[in-house]
C-alpha cells in the first residue's frame, strides 16, 4: 500500500472491513515511512474518492448484528433519493452508508434498493458517479456481496486478454491461499466457465507457474 501511494493509488483486492483497515494502519506505523496510512491517502487523493478511502480506513463499520428492517428501508430510500431521484448526486450519502453500515445490513439494503428502484445498486453507481469514486464504490459493493466472487473476478481480469497483471495475480493467490482460495476457485469456475487452475496454467510458465499452481491447489471440474 505504501508503494502504491508513491504514484497512483490502486485498489486492494479483498479489502473488507475494520480488521483489514486496522491491520494496514498498524503495519504502516511499524514501518519507517514517517507518516500514517491515512495521512498518505489524504496527501495523494482528493474529493469524494479521498473521503471514501478515509472512511474505510477509519474502520467504523457497524458490527454485524440483528437486521433492523426499518433501517434497511430508510437506507435504501436514502440511496434512491441521493441518486436516481436527485438532480446531480449526493455522494456523501453513498459514502456514509457504504462506509459505516454492517455487511449483513448492506446486503439487505442492496436487495431492498432493487425492490424500491427497479435497479441494481451497481447500475445506479455507474450512472451517478465516475472515475476513481465509481470504481471504489463498485469494489465495496462487490466485496459486500461476496469477497470470493469479487476476488475471482479480479483474478480473471488479471489474466484475460494480452499480457498478465502479475502483481495482482501474485498478491491475490498468495494472500488468500490459506484463507478462502478454495471458495474463490469455486466462484471462478461458476462465473467464468473455466477453472482458476486452468487459466493460471495457460497464462504463466516455468517455476512461476509451478508455484502458483501449487498454491492454487488443484483443478476444478
Amino acid at each position: 500500500m505504501a508503494q502504491a501511494l508513491r504514484g497512483t493509488v490502486t485498489d486492494f483486492p479483498g479489502f473488507d472491513d475494520r480488521a483489514d483497515a486496522e491491520t494496514l494502519r498498524k503495519a504502516m506505523k511499524g514501518l519507517e515511512y514517517g507518516s500514517s496510512l491515512e495521512d498518505d491517502v489524504v496527501g495523494d487523493t482528493s474529493g469524494y474518492y479521498q473521503r471514501m478511502l478515509v472512511v474505510l480506513l477509519q474502520a467504523n463499520r457497524d458490527p454485524d448484528a440483528g437486521i433492523d428492517e426499518a433501517q434497511v428501508e430508510q437506507d435504501a430510500q436514502a440511496l434512491f433519493q441521493a441518486g436516481e431521484l436527485k438532480w446531480g448526486t449526493d455522494e456523501e450519502k453513498f459514502i456514509t452508508i457504504f462506509g459505516t453500515r454492517s455487511v449483513s445490513h448492506l446486503r439487505r439494503v442492496f436487495d431492498k434498493y432493487m425492490t424500491i428502484s427497479g435497479f441494481q445498486i451497481e447500475e445506479t453507481i455507474d450512472r451517478e458517479t465516475s472515475g476513481n469514486l465509481e470504481q471504489l464504490l463498485l469494489a465495496v459493493v462487490k466485496s459486500i456481496r461476496s469477497i470470493p466472487a469479487y476476488l475471482a473476478e479480479t483474478l480473471y481480469y488479471a489474466m484475460k486478454g494480452a499480457g498478465t497483471d502479475d502483481h495482482t495475480l501474485i498478491r491475490v493467490v498468495v494472500s488468500r491461499s490459506e484463507i478462502d482460495l478454495f471458495n474463490i476457485r469455486k466462484e471462478f469456475r461458476k462465473n467464468f466457465a473455466t477453472s482458476l487452475y486452468s487459466m493460471i496454467k495457460g497464462d504463466t510458465s516455468g517455476d512461476y507457474k509451478k508455484a502458483l499452481l501449487l498454491l492454487c491447489g488443484g483443478e476444478d471440474d
